[in-house]
């Protein structure tokens, strides 16, 4: 039966194949539109996930505020700072901490020969690595090792290393920051950079080594990243941890200041999901309009095809023969339209490539554009969407082609 219906629906398109491809070709525009608006809303989430991974998207930072509330003998408007000991207090006292560095951060000239640069030296543990995803370009990052024998050795970023060394050989090197030699074990791929932000000539040295150009017993902050997606609970555990020590109230937002990128992207999260929602909607009405011409296209069939309805019925066909007939034409137009549909969409996905969006803000961030992507979600809501406007457009035509009485249908001029 299947079979049989497939081929009636297969004839009934090849005796009008201008106006089944005209509504063909509604529905192939009614999908690509659909796909590309999907397409667009899974690429701008990507996006935005792609510009706070740059920076570390299950990061937090901490660092020292004022408090603005009566806590214990303590008046608002004390100042909080963090030691070495917070770090440990930490590390011991938030169970799912993956990793935890302490930052120091210090301006100074960063020197080779005749040049002479003034930018940001930070310290800090090697795990920031991972925490900040800093990719090297060559070489290795500092150590444990490094730290713990207070080896004078940096990592110099994309921009530092190039206005240092101009592309010659940088490994093994030396350099002079605040007056002091460091060598160069490695440096960074470039990283998004929006503005005056000064990412990508920043240095990095080890912890220990930065007490050689500042006094860090009080720390400029702390970062560390953690297990699993409890971002909320490791950030409300953190200052719990610093409010006992320093005797602030945990819920003193200003005491110390935290930094969760989870939290933020959390909330791209349900902007983009919006968005996509609302993306969704414009290519149901767009596809809905399609949907409307192959309706109107199935009951002009339905009227000129009546007298064979009518012999179809007096030779014993049932309404739900008719019903079937109908519907899997329609249903074939809708396929058939769906199919040149997508084909369209991976075409213009392929032929646009990417849209600017954070790439026109910073430099190298082109991870940070929209990418049209279809992905197999994409295609699997864009195919369920097809299907229930498939279904509704030839629902009404198959129904009324059903309910027709055979001897009015034969007796139709």
């Amino acid at each position: 039966m299947f079979r049989d219906l497939l081929g009636q629906a297969w004839s009934a398109l090849q005796h009008n194949r201008r106006r089944s491809a005209l509504t063909m070709l509604g529905m192939a525009w009614g999908i690509a539109t659909v796909v590309m608006l999907l397409a667009y809303g899974a690429g701008f989430q990507q996006a935005i996930e792609n510009i706070f991974s740059n920076f570390g998207s299950k990061i937090i930072g901490v660092f020292p505020g004022r408090t603005s509330m009566q806590a214990g003998g303590s008046k608002a408007g004390t100042e909080i700072r963090l030691t070495m000991d917070d770090v440990e207090r930490i590390r011991a006292g938030v169970p799912l901490v993956s990793r935890i560095s302490p930052m120091a951060f210090h301006n100074a000239k960063v020197q080779r020969e005749v040049r002479n640069f003034d930018w940001e030296v930070i310290g800090c543990y090697p795990g920031l690595s991972r925490m900040r995803n800093l990719e090297l370009n060559q070489g290795r990052f500092f150590n444990d090792a490094d730290v713990n024998a207070r080896a004078r050795v940096v990592v110099l970023s994309s921009d530092s290393k190039e206005k240092l060394f101009s592309g010659q050989y940088a490994l093994g090197e030396r350099v002079r920051i605040g007056g002091i030699s460091f060598e160069v074990i490695g440096f960074l791929k470039p990283k998004m950079q929006e503005g005056n932000d000064n990412i990508n000539t920043q240095v990095y040295i080890p912890f220990s080594a930065m007490s050689d150009l500042k006094d860090t017993y009080y720390l400029d902050g702390i970062f560390l990243d953690y297990e699993g997606m409890e971002y909320e609970k490791v950030e409300h555990q953190v200052r719990t941890v610093l409010g006992q020590t320093h005797g602030f109230n945990p819920k003193d937002k200003r005491a110390v200041w935290v930094f969760n990128t989870m939290k933020d992207l959390k909330q791209f999260h349900i902007i983009s999901a919006g968005l996509r929602i609302l993306l969704a909607f414009i290519g149901l009405l767009t596809l809905g309009i399609g949907g409307v011409g192959l309706m109107n296209i199935m009951l002009v069939s339905v009227t000129q095809r009546t007298r064979e309805i009518g012999v179809e019925k007096a030779l014993g066909a049932r309404r739900r023969h008719i019903l079937l007939q109908f519907l899997a034409e329609a249903l074939a137009i809708t396929f058939a339209g769906g199919a040149l549909g997508i084909l369209l969409a991976y075409a213009v996905s392929w032929s646009v490539g990417s849209l600017e969006l954070y790439g026109a803000m910073a430099k190298n961030a082109e991870a940070g554009n929209i990418h049209l992507n279809i992905d197999p979600f994409t295609l699997v809501v864009a195919t369920g969407i097809l299907t229930i406007v498939g279904l509704v457009s030839g629902m009404l035509p198959a129904i009324k082609a059903a309910r027709l009485d055979p001897i009015e249908a034969l007796r139709y001029e």
